[in-house]
């Protein structure tokens, strides 16, 4: 299976002003959550992080922020930081600049962040130059493909860990198709890396 765990440079060229990795001097990794909340899973994921006392960013759906509204607010009150990832998961190749930024602008009134996520990556450039002005738009070091069916939870994790570095921005996922691997590999993951005297932050 062909994937491609860190992205390539040309991709991160592509989309400059982004944000792709912290300070690489720095022994700190910055969880990241797409899709939530949802009730499946991410009182799970919360369950975790507050176990081993680390804090992640959760870029938030605005549909299942207004299905969910009192997840949404224990992520804030844990200590976490919330981003915005569109009202309805939209991909951007697929919509006009004018429809894309309405939904963003739709989820922006329940998650009120600086801080924005393209669903699946997927922005045009037209886009991407807009939110630019008004929000840090954050991509990533590392993609854990927890939400691939044909990825085994050992190989999530083994792939997760081999390809963090310092300031890595990694990508989990708290929906229902990453449950099976998320499970397996987030308290791990973080075991992992706290053993080796690693902090973790919210961007």
């Amino acid at each position: 299976m062909k994937i491609l765990v860190r992205p390539p440079q040309l991709l991160r060229s592509f989309y400059k002003g982004s944000l792709w990795r912290m300070d690489k001097a720095q022994a700190v990794i910055y969880l990241t959550f797409d899709d939530g909340p949802i009730t499946e899973l991410t009182p799970w994921v919360l369950d975790v992080l507050k176990q081993y006392q680390v804090k992640a960013t959760f870029f938030c759906v605005g549909e299942n922020i207004s299905k969910n509204p009192d997840i949404f607010e224990r992520i804030k009150s844990e200590g976490h930081q919330v981003g915005n990832h569109t009202y309805n998961h939209i991909k951007g190749w697929k919509v006009t600049k004018t429809q894309y930024l309405e939904n963003i602008e739709k989820c922006q009134l329940l998650t009120k962040t600086n801080l924005f996520r393209p669903p699946y990556g997927r922005i045009k450039k037209s886009q991407f130059k807009t939110l630019l002005m008004d929000y840090q738009v954050v991509f990533w070091d590392v993609l854990s493909y927890d939400y691939d069916g044909l990825m085994t939870p050992k190989k999530c994790l083994d792939n997760s860990i081999s390809y963090t570095r310092n300031g890595s921005i990694i990508v989990f996922h708290d929906n229902v198709k990453a449950q099976k691997n998320l499970k397996f590999a987030l308290p791990h993951y973080i075991e992992h890396f706290l053993k080796l005297n690693y902090k973790f932050a919210t961007l």
